[in-house]
C-alpha cells in the first residue's frame, strides 16, 4: 500500500490485495487529496476472503461522507507500475538517515495525479425503464394470474463496475427462460392452461424497487382494468438464484393452507425432494418493517399492496453483501446451478397451473424433458450478455441496449409487451441520480519543488565559481 505518514494533498494509492479499512480512514481522515483503489482483472482470482472483507466493507464506505474524492480503477501495466514506483519511493525513506532523506526527497520522481471531470451533479428527467408481458390463458374471463418478477439493475460502489452477476442477472436469465418454456406450453391447445401469466422486468431494483411501486401504481391506482386489480394468485419474485445448493423461499406472511400460494409452497418442497434432494428447500418469514428506509426484498412491495407475493433466492438473508458488490462478477454464477433451480421452479409452476398433484401425479413427473427441457447454454449466454456491461440503474436509460434487448427477448415469446417509465418526483424525489460516474485520470512524472530550488542554488553556485575563476585569472 503506497501510504506515508502525512497524506494531506496527497494522491492514496491502494491495491484490493492489500485494502485496509483502517489505512482507508486515515486517508480521509487527513483530507488525502484522492484515494485510488485498483482492482485486479481476474476478480475471480482473488482469495475468497479478501473478497468477502471488501464486499462487507462496502456499505461501510457508501455510508461514510467524505470530501475525499475515491476512485476504482481496473489494473493494467501502467497504473501497476505507477503503484511499484511509489511504493519503492515511500518504503525506502524509512530506513534514510535525515540527509538521506533530504537528497531522496530533491531527486525522487514523483507522479502528479490529474482528472479533467467536472463537478457532479444532479441529474434531472432520468428515466428508470421496466417491462413486461404476458402470455393469456385459455378458459374463462376471471381467470386467476401468476405474476413473475425479476429486477435487471444491478448496484455497487463504483457504478460503472456493478455488473450484477448473481444478484440479479441469475434472477432474468430465470424469468426469460421460465417465458420462453411456457410459451411452448402455450402455444398448444391441450396444454394451454386457465392461468394468465404476467411477466415484469423491473428498473431501479436497487433503488427500493421505484420501477415495480410505479408499475403498481400504475396498475392499481391509475387504470380500471389490469390482471393485477382481478384474480392474482401470487407473484414470484426472483432474485439471486445463480448458485449454492439451497432455495429460501421469503415471505412476508406464512401462506394459508389451500392457498395457491400454499399450493406453490408444497410443489417446490415435493420436486426439490422429489428431483433434486441435493437441494435444501426452505421457507423463511420475515414481516414488512416500513421504519425502514430500504425494503428487504421485490415480494414486500407487493405485500404493502396486498397481493400475495413472495421471494425465490438462495440467500437465507436480504442483509448479505453480495447483492450489492461490485464483487458480484460473472464467476459467482454457477449455470449448472442456475439451469438446475430453473427447471425446479419451472416444474413446480406447472405442478400448480396444471393441478398436478390432485390429479394424482408423482413428485418426481418431469414435464420440462426432451424438446421442453431447459437449454443451459441459453441462460449462459444470457448471463455472458448481463454481465457484459454495467447495469447500474443510473447508467441504464430509455435508449439503453439492456433495455431494448430485453425487450426484444420478450417478445419473442410474450404478448403485450410494454414499456412503463418512473420518474423522480421533482419536488419530493425518492432518489437522485448524479452524473460523472467515470472520470480519465492522469499521471505526470514530475520532480518535487524542492528539487527546482536545489537546481537554483547549484546553478548559481556554478555561476559564482566561474566568476571568481575568472577574476583570479585576470
Amino acid at each position: 500500500m503506497a501510504i506515508s505518514e502525512v497524506l494531506s494533498r496527497r494522491c492514496v494509492i491502494m491495491r484490493l490485495a492489500e485494502f485496509s479499512y483502517e489505512e482507508y480512514q486515515k486517508a480521509l481522515r487527513q483530507s488525502a487529496g484522492a484515494v485510488v483503489i485498483i482492482l485486479p482483472k481476474n476478480m475471480s482470482a482473488m482469495p475468497q476472503d479478501i473478497v468477502q472483507q471488501f464486499m462487507e466493507l462496502e456499505p461501510e464506505m457508501l455510508a461514510t461522507e467524505t470530501i475525499v474524492p475515491v476512485y476504482f480503477a481496473m489494473e493494467d501495466d501502467e497504473l501497476l507500475s505507477i503503484y511499484t514506483q511509489t511504493l519503492t519511493s515511500s518504503s525506502s525513506q524509512g530506513s534514510l538517515s535525515a540527509a538521506e532523506v533530504l537528497l531522496h526527497t530533491a531527486t525522487a520522481n514523483g507522479f502528479q495525479m490529474v482528472t479533467s471531470g467536472a463537478q457532479s451533479k444532479a441529474v434531472s428527467d432520468w428515466a428508470i425503464t421496466s417491462l413486461e408481458g404476458r402470455l393469456a390463458g385459455v378458459g374463462g374471463e376471471d381467470l386467476p394470474t401468476i405474476v413473475v418478477v425479476a429486477h435487471y439493475d444491478s448496484f455497487g460502489i463504483a457504478p460503472w463496475l456493478s455488473y450484477g452477476a448473481d444478484s440479479n442477472g441469475s434472477g432474468v436469465s430465470m424469468l426469460l427462460e421460465l417465458a420462453r418454456l411456457f410459451s411452448k406450453l402455450y402455444t398448444y391447445k391441450r396444454t394451454h392452461a386457465g392461468y394468465n401469466l404476467l411477466f415484469f422486468v423491473s428498473g431501479g431494483g436497487k433503488f427500493n424497487y421505484q420501477g415495480t411501486k410505479r408499475w403498481l401504481e400504475d396498475n392499481l391506482d391509475h387504470t380500471d382494468s389490469s390482471l393485477l386489480q382481478d384474480n392474482v394468485a401470487f407473484v414470484l419474485c426472483l432474485d439471486t438464484l445463480g448458485n449454492g445448493d439451497s432455495l429460501h423461499l421469503h415471505v412476508s406472511k406464512p401462506p394459508k393452507e389451500g392457498s395457491p400460494q400454499f399450493s406453490l409452497l408444497k410443489e417446490l418442497e415435493l420436486v426439490a425432494a422429489s428431483q433434486y434432494p441435493e437441494v435444501k428447500f426452505s421457507m423463511v418469514h420475515k414481516k414488512i418493517n416500513l421504519a425502514d428506509d430500504m425494503l428487504a426484498w421485490e415480494h414486500e412491495r407487493f405485500g404493502i399492496r396486498r397481493l400475495p407475493a413472495f421471494t425465490l433466492s438462495h440467500l437465507p438473508s436480504h442483509r448479505l453483501a453480495q447483492r450489492f458488490s461490485i464483487m458480484d462478477v460473472r464467476p459467482h454464477v454457477d449455470v449448472k446451478k442456475l439451469s438446475r433451480n430453473t427447471k425446479l421452479v419451472a416444474e413446480a409452476l406447472a405442478r400448480v397451473i396444471y393441478n398436478l398433484t390432485e390429479k394424482g401425479a408423482p413428485g418426481d413427473l418431469q414435464i420440462f424433458t426432451e424438446q421442453m427441457q431447459v437449454q443451459d447454454e441459453q441462460q449462459s449466454a444470457v448471463v455472458d450478455w448481463l454481465t457484459a456491461q454495467p447495469r447500474a440503474a443510473q447508467l441504464v436509460d430509455k435508449d439503453s441496449s439492456v433495455v431494448s434487448t430485453l425487450e426484444y427477448h420478450l417478445g419473442h415469446y410474450l404478448k403485450d409487451v410494454k414499456r412503463h417509465y418512473v420518474k423522480a418526483d421533482k419536488r419530493d424525489p425518492e432518489f437522485v441520480f448524479y452524473d460523472q460516474l467515470k472520470q480519465t485520470m492522469n499521471a505526470y512524472r514530475v520532480k518535487p519543488a524542492i528539487f527546482d530550488l536545489l537546481l537554483a542554488v547549484c546553478i548559481a553556485a556554478y555561476l559564482g565559481m566561474m566568476y571568481l575563476a575568472i577574476q583570479v585569472s585576470h
